[in-house]
């Protein structure tokens, strides 16, 4: 057999073949269109569906980062973003940005990589006109269905939707602590002694700095840490809730900046098991260098401020 008719040859099954895959790509597609579900566009019916891997629609953030405002700036005509993040984001990933907070999503955990809040007297202070009862707990319809959390995934887990932007520092407006219900703002949290009790103790305490401090910026978020076992080696495990695999974080942080009257700045930061703690354990047993939940979390808290800048870091200069 000479090479031409070898060439012939393998041009033709090459032809044959792509022809196939072709045709069976497209009679699969054809036979997959009515899961358009997991197509985020709000059409009924579609003539594709997008697979794991090989996306064909891209997430696209809810928020534009917004560059930080230096402390002598005067507030005038600045984002209420440009306000919360004027110290600093932690990360860029899945940045979304609600009424009264800014989130950065985890679309792997199906839980926020961190959710960072600016609170003053006035976000805070009770409300006749703001309701938590008139709140649903609702999935986040700006994530994509493949990674978003609902209820169902807490449903008969045993562990409460625990917020993160915490609901009790959104009372300005109605539709700003109804924003906070969001399931992008919720972890999978242990409830009897811990959001119910310790968790929510920290939450409280946050607010109180209000009546000290006249802005405290506070990032919140949840940590996968490493756990010795018999074999004498560290491992890092956590279970997962719900069909869609939502993480149950190890621990929580918070890290908080506040500025005083006379415009030093201040640091705390604390880290909770997700466990039940005993109630009369004090919130100063948890506080741990800001360095320590940086490295753990892969992030930079107010990165734009230099630590030696600050007066105060858990309640010590530095």
């Amino acid at each position: 057999m000479n090479s031409k008719n070898v060439m012939s040859r393998l041009l033709v099954l090459s032809s044959v073949g792509l022809g196939g895959y072709l045709t069976g790509s497209y009679i699969e597609r054809r036979k997959l269109a009515p899961m358009s579900g997991y197509v985020n566009t709000g059409k009924t019916k579609e003539l594709f569906c997008s697979k794991p891997a090989l996306p064909i629609f891209g997430t696209v953030s809810a928020a534009t980062p917004v560059p930080a405002v230096s402390p002598t700036s005067a507030p005038v005509n600045v984002s209420r973003v440009g306000q919360i993040m004027k110290y600093g984001f932690p990360g860029m990933d899945n940045i979304r940005s609600f009424d009264d907070y800014v989130l950065s999503y985890d679309r792997r955990t199906r839980v926020a990589h961190w959710v960072f809040e600016h609170l003053t007297p006035d976000t805070v202070k009770h409300n006749d006109g703001v309701d938590r009862a008139k709140c649903d707990f609702k999935p986040d319809e700006s994530v994509h269905p493949f990674f978003r959390s609902l209820n169902t995934d807490y449903k008969g887990s045993g562990f409460d939707r625990g917020h993160l932007a915490a609901a009790g520092n959104h009372r300005i407006q109605q539709k700003h602590c109804d924003q906070t219900f969001f399931l992008s703002n919720m972890a999978p949290q242990v409830g009897v002694g811990f959001n119910r009790d310790k968790w929510n103790h920290l939450e409280r305490y946050v607010r109180k700095l209000t009546k000290q401090y006249p802005n405290v910026y506070c990032c919140t978020g949840p940590l996968y840490l490493p756990h010795r076992e018999g074999d004498g080696k560290l491992y890092v495990k956590y279970q997962v809730i719900g069909t869609n695999n939502v993480a149950v974080p190890t621990h929580f942080f918070k890290v908080l900046v506040m500025e005083t009257t006379d415009g030093r700045l201040e640091m705390e930061s604390y880290v909770l098991p997700n466990q039940k703690i005993d109630d009369g354990t004090p919130l100063t047993m948890f506080q741990v260098p800001p360095e320590t939940i940086e490295r753990a979390a892969g992030l930079l808290f107010f990165d734009n401020v230099a630590r030696n800048k600050l007066s105060k870091i858990n309640g010590k200069k530095p």
